[in-house]
C-alpha cells in the first residue's frame, strides 16, 4: 500500500544565526537590568512571585507552539533574564549562597539536563527541536544555561575582582576562542553553540551592569530604567527586522497563505 511523503516538521526555535547571537545578548543585558530595576522600585517579593508566574505563562504558550515565533520566542528568552536575575540575587543575598557554589550548582544542572536529553532523544542540536518533548529539554537547558552564566558573570565581576566591564572584556574574549576553535574544527557545532549560549549571559548582564551603575561602582551611572527601556526598543526593533526578513526570505506562498501553505 502506497504511502504519502513522510511529514517534514518545522522547527520550533531559531537558527543560531549572527542576527540570533545580537537577539540573545540584548535580552540577557535588558533582563539583567530590568530585574534590577523592577526589585528595586517595587516590594522584591511580590515582584519576584509575579515575575514566576508570568513567565510560566509565556513559556506554556510558548511549548505549545508548532512552529518558531519571533516575537514569542524573544518574549520567553527575555523572561528567562529577568526571572533567573532575580532567582539569582535571591540565592546570594537573601539565601548567602556563594557565587562559586550557585556555578557549580548550576553546572551540574545543566549537564544533567543534557545528559537526559542525549538519552531521550538522540541529539542536542538545536535544528531538531521539532516536538514538545524536545522543545521541552531545549527550555530546561536555556534555564540552566541563563542561571549559570549570571552565576558565573557575578563570580568574575565580584569575587575576582575583574569589575563589569573586565568581566564583559573576559567572556567575550572566551567567545572569540570557542569560535575560532569551531572555525578550525576542532570543536563540534553543537558544543560550540551551547558553550557560547552559556558564555553570553554573562557578557550581556556585565555589559548592563556596566552601563547602569554609578561610577562609584565601576560603572557609567546611566540607571537601570534607561538601560532597560533602551534594551527593549532594541529587542522590538530586532524581532520586527528578523520576522519581516523571515516573511521575505519564505517562498511567495508561503508569505501570503502562512508557513506549510501550498501553492
Amino acid at each position: 500500500m502506497a504511502t504519502g511523503p513522510r511529514e517534514v516538521r518545522e522547527a520550533r526555535v531559531p537558527d543560531p544565526t549572527p542576527s540570533f547571537w545580537v537577539l540573545k545578548v540584548l535580552t540577557t543585558g535588558t533582563g539583567e537590568a530590568l530585574s534590577d530595576f523592577l526589585v528595586t522600585r517595587f516590594d522584591p517579593a511580590p515582584t519576584v512571585v509575579v515575575s514566576v508566574l508570568l513567565f510560566a505563562v509565556v513559556l506554556g504558550v510558548q511549548l505549545r507552539a508548532r512552529r518558531y515565533v519571533p516575537w514569542l520566542y524573544w518574549t520567553t528568552v527575555a523572561m528567562v533574564g529577568v526571572v533567573g536575575t532575580m532567582v539569582a540575587d535571591v540565592a546570594h543575598v537573601a539565601l548567602g549562597v556563594p557565587y562559586a557554589v550557585s556555578s557549580a550548582v548550576f553546572l551540574v544542572a545543566l549537564v544533567v539536563v543534557f545528559v537526559a536529553w542525549r538519552r531521550r532523544t538522540g541529539t542536542l542540536d538545536v535544528h531538531a527541536v521539532t516536538s514538545t518533548r524536545r522543545q521541552s529539554f531545549y527550555w530546561a537547558a536555556v534555564i540552566a544555561a541563563f542561571a549559570l552564566g549570571t552565576a558565573a558573570g557575578d563570580l568574575v565581576a565580584s569575587a575576582a575582582h575583574l569589575g563589569y566591564l573586565g568581566a564583559a572584556v573576559l567572556f567575550v574574549v572566551a567567545v572569540v576562542v570557542v569560535v575560532i576553535l569551531r572555525a578550525g574544527g576542532i570543536t563540534g557545532p553543537v558544543v560550540a553553540f551551547w558553550t557560547v549560549y552559556v558564555l553570553t549571559r554573562p557578557v550581556g548582564a556585565s555589559v548592563a551592569d556596566w552601563l547602569a551603575v554609578s561610577p562609584r561602582h565601576g560603572g557609567l551611572g546611566l540607571g537601570t530604567g534607561l538601560v532597560s527601556a533602551t534594551g527593549v526598543i532594541a529587542i522590538v526593533v530586532g524581532v520586527a527586522m528578523t520576522t519581516q526578513a523571515r516573511r521575505h526570505d519564505a517562498p511567495s506562498h508561503e508569505r501570503f497563505l502562512g508557513p506549510g501553505a501550498r501553492p
